[in-house]
């Protein structure tokens, strides 16, 4: 599968997030808004990035999730 189509995927998996891959080929993620401080406090990050489209997908499914528990 092309980069372009696993951004696309990505993206419209995750419409809360900018999905973009580096020159240097890692995959980023950065959210559209800011964290609450409990979002903060439960580990969410404003950006993330792995190596691999899958990597960011993981991390971007661990970050729904501390972001979840910190919701109230």
């Amino acid at each position: 599968m092309s980069f372009d189509r696993h951004l696309a995927e990505i993206a419209r998996e995750y419409p809360e997030w900018t999905i973009w891959r580096s020159d240097a080929g890692r995959w980023w993620a950065t959210r559209h808004h800011p964290l609450s401080s409990a979002q903060r406090e439960a580990g969410c990050a404003m950006t993330i990035d792995a190596d691999e489209p899958e990597g960011l997908r993981q991390l971007l499914r661990d970050q729904e999730e501390r972001a979840n528990s910190a919701d109230p």
